[in-house]
């Protein structure tokens, strides 16, 4: 009789499945780390992810606004034309509470900064927390459920990119794949919510990945349609921009189309600096962190009494002023969101200006278009094309990416005309925020917590490279006080290139070449700190790459020491200007073909 063969991994009790299992699912993902085919598959299926959690925070918030402002089903809390009651100006305070409570909570369990998609991108290799994202969108959600003059685009952006850097470091991909993935993520989240595919995905390139590439484009492109789709299914749909049907754009209309550009441009940056201005008031204050979201949430609510449009982020309000004639109140309810959005972010509030921006730019751009057919009656613009163009121009001006708002303006008025002016007011606006003020909303922030990102382009890897990291400890070393007849026989020609010269306590006196102390024209007994060089140039072990090839070129030095801190001066290694500049070549091509460390 035929004895059955035994399953050897049976044989060898669980532990032998366990590793089984764990090799299948190694050699899974290599597979998937392998082919360009899997990575457009994980962004779809993160598509998906990312579109539900849009939706899911859009209804939620809805469901608050509802209930919190008691609107009726389906209106939208910007589009009221008055608050219910007066009592309900204290919405935002309570939700100003709310935050303070949470900041406490996290304060004492999560004191850790919290990482967005773009500095994830720029310094992490693409690593985010899915638990802080999710954090940070509940956060969104509150501010924004309760009235806060802010946009849940920063959540929407947030949970996609935490959803993308989850499956990423699951499959264990490489760090391009990985920043690639975080930021289809976040253009994912972007574009679900706001129904514009194509928005999403230049949002993914131009702010969270930083640049075009075609490798990108699959997976990015594959994540936002996923992601809309997914939302659509679910109901979110946002309403086209209805533009008056007699609109006609002149060749001349370019003109003052880019006067508004410019115009465009200083508001973002007037805008930018009050909320540093609002944040620096509140921290010479002496009202507790805690507590200044609920004083914020007191004076949203105030300047709510004028018009519920200075509330949330202006969703429903942007149709009936693109829609609607000029008057005051449109001047008065501009000056109220500005204020109203400084302070609910410079008070501790959470979410973004990204949908704020747009609807301050349709007020700026109407009121812009009613001066110029003031002041030059022959050269008319008409209300709506400037308040569309303005939205666009201004949403550059915060937030960055002309081709992202393009896209956005396209998407929302299907006027591919109309979209052609947004972009040359775009690339003017673009311009002269950047040559005059440097940064987006976003990397003004990063830049006033001390860091110098400009953009979501790869700088960890260049961070990461270090003088410790390069630096060699091989070196030799010579007493300061000691005379070149010494140095001579302690250290033969060819026995080194360069010899560090220490005090009697060990700490760094120079460097002397070791050719030069055996030049014949130098006395052996003269002391060896005679031909001592760079006796004050010094690198430190954290220096990065770039940090010491500036060093180098400013000490105009082939090789420096390494120190422990300029005050001890404890010698730790050397390093030479060759290998720095080439370690720097190296990480830079690996970083551009995408072959940097796994993480």
């Amino acid at each position: 009789m035929a004895v059955p063969l035994a399953d050897p991994a049976a044989s060898k009790g669980p532990g032998a499945q366990g590793t089984t299992l764990r090799g299948l699912l190694a050699s899974a993902q290599a597979t998937l780390r392998a082919r360009e085919t899997a990575l457009v598959l994980i962004a779809a299926v993160m598509g998906v992810l990312a579109g539900l959690a849009a939706s899911f925070m859009s209804a939620a918030t809805q469901w608050m606004h509802e209930v919190l402002f008691a609107l009726a089903p389906g209106q939208r809390l910007s589009s009221s034309g008055a608050l219910a009651s007066p009592w309900l100006i204290l919405v935002p305070a309570a939700g100003g509470a709310a935050m303070g409570l949470i900041g406490l909570a996290l304060k004492r369990w999560r004191r850790r900064s919290f990482v967005d998609p773009i500095e994830a991108n720029a310094l992490h290799g693409g690593r985010m927390s899915l638990v802080d994202s999710i954090i940070v969108a509940l956060q969104t959600m509150v501010s924004n459920g309760f009235g806060a003059s802010l946009g849940l685009e920063a959540g929407y952006s947030q949970i996609g990119g935490g959803i993308a850097a989850r499956l990423g470091m699951w499959f264990h991909l490489r760090r391009n794949d990985l920043r690639i993935l975080v930021g289809a993520g976040a253009a994912a989240g972007i574009g679900a919510a706001f129904d514009a595919p194509l928005m999403g995905a230049f949002y993914g390139f131009e702010i969270v990945i930083g640049t075009y590439s075609i490798p990108a484009a699959a997976p990015v492109l594959t994540a936002t349609v996923m992601a809309v789709m997914t939302a659509r299914v679910l109901g979110v749909h946002l309403e086209p921009l209805n533009l008056p049907l007699d609109v006609v754009l002149k060749p001349l209309d370019i003109l003052p189309i880019l006067g508004l550009g410019l115009l465009a441009a200083g508001v973002a940056i007037v805008v930018m600096r009050l909320v540093t201005g609002v944040e620096f008031l509140f921290g010479k204050s002496r009202i507790p962190v805690s507590l200044r979201p609920l004083v914020a949430g007191v004076m949203v609510g105030g300047l709510a009494l004028y018009s519920p449009q200075v509330l949330s982020d202006g969703h429903g309000a942007l149709h009936l002023q693109v829609e609607s004639a000029v008057t005051l109140s449109v001047a008065i309810i501009f000056g109220f969101k500005i204020l109203a959005s400084a302070l609910s972010i410079g008070s501790g509030f959470r979410g973004g200006l990204f949908f704020a921006s747009l609807f301050l730019g349709a007020l700026m751009g109407k009121l812009y278009g009613e001066l110029v057919a003031i002041a030059w009656p022959g050269l008319h613009l008409d209300p709506a094309v400037a308040s569309v163009v303005g939205m666009g121009a201004l949403a550059v001006g915060i937030i960055g990416g002309p081709m992202t708002m393009t896209m956005l303006v396209l998407e929302m008025t299907r006027d591919l005309a109309l979209s052609g002016y947004v972009l040359a007011a775009a690339v003017v606006t673009s311009l002269t925020v950047r040559e005059s003020f440097g940064y987006s909303f976003s990397t003004w922030r990063f830049h006033l917590r001390g860091e110098t990102i400009r953009s979501a382009q790869d700088i960890g890897w260049m961070r990461e490279l270090t003088v410790a990291r390069m630096m060699r400890t091989d070196f030799r070393t010579f007493p300061q006080d000691g005379t070149l007849g010494d140095l001579r026989a302690a250290v033969p020609l060819g026995a080194a290139r360069v010899v560090a010269l220490v005090d009697q306590g060990g700490g760094y006196a120079g460097l002397v070449r070791v050719s030069d102390a055996h030049g014949p024209d130098h006395d052996p007994a003269a002391p060896a700190a005679a031909l001592a060089r760079q006796g004050e140039a010094m690198l430190l072990p954290a220096m990065n790459v770039k940090e010491a090839a500036l060093a180098f070129d400013a000490a105009h030095a082939e090789d420096l020491a390494v120190v422990d801190d300029r005050n001890s001066r404890h010698l730790l290694g050397l390093l030479g200007e060759t290998h720095v500049l080439k370690r720097y070549a190296e990480e830079l091509e690996k970083a551009r073909k995408g072959l940097g460390a796994e993480e």
